[in-house]
């Protein structure tokens, strides 16, 4: 399986912006603790927290290519079969795809939960995220006209927590 320090080399060669670094770096953090959770591989789940978007610049644009330019990336890379798998069920609508295992929606809701995390930071004074509350995101899911791109039906109810 391919480690941690070289998927953090693959972000930096493929995801040259800083925010296009840290959503992956906080999908890895949330996708981990639902492994942890679940009861699967933190590594393997954070692995692919981490390269969800790695084909963000490459198809930019066009949601078609998304996750399909990473696959092609990936497989000349030492990737387990299941991330790829993973990292390509996050673009399910689009892909006519059906998420079925834990590791399909975690990567989904994993990354979800970072973007209407971030968008509530953003409405805050500092706009640091260490000051958000949980309610405030809870909040926030509800509002159906704010974070209008965050996938919340990635985020509710797919996984047995």
């Amino acid at each position: 399986m391919i480690t941690r320090a070289k998927a953090i080399n693959l972000l930096q060669v493929y995801c040259t912006e800083e925010v296009l670094i840290k959503h992956p770096l906080a999908t890895e953090a949330v996708i981990q603790a639902l492994a942890r959770r679940l009861g699967h591989d933190p590594e393997q789940w954070g692995i692919a927290g981490l390269l969800h978007d790695l084909d963000y610049n490459a198809a930019k644009g066009d949601p078609t290519r998304h996750t399909l330019v990473t696959e092609e990336i990936l497989r000349t890379r030492e990737v387990d079969e299941e991330i790829i798998d993973a990292i390509k069920a996050h673009n399910a609508e689009v892909l006519r795809r059906v998420r079925e295992k834990p590791f399909h929606l975690a990567v989904t809701s994993a990354e979800s939960i970072i973007g209407l995390i971030v968008a509530t930071a953003l409405v805050y004074p500092d706009k640091k995220i260490s000051s958000i509350k949980p309610p405030s995101v809870l909040k926030r899911m509800k509002e159906k006209g704010f974070a209008r791109g965050v996938n919340r039906e990635g985020i509710y109810g797919q996984l047995d927590l």
